[in-house]
């Protein structure tokens, strides 16, 4: 799925991501960064992101602007 970082605490690791289609809010789950590049996050950042087996978020990641399907970029 593809978001955008509601919020999140980077002491807690407690965060919420909306999602592109429905605009529903997932909670982030505990350790969702592992194996990420990701270090932290941002409100406003966009995130490629699973849900797991509880309906949380997980598996956080980038996705370039193609992955992201920025109009401009889309191939022809």
């Amino acid at each position: 799925m593809q978001g955008v970082i509601q919020s999140y605490d980077p002491a807690t690791g407690d965060g919420v991501v909306i999602d592109d289609v429905a605009f529903n809010e997932y909670d982030l789950a505990e350790g969702a960064l592992g194996g990420s590049a990701f270090r932290t996050l941002r409100q406003g950042q966009r995130v490629l992101f699973e849900l797991d087996g509880d309906g949380l978020a997980t598996t956080i990641r980038f996705g370039s602007e193609v992955d992201m399907e920025t109009p401009e970029l889309l191939p022809e």
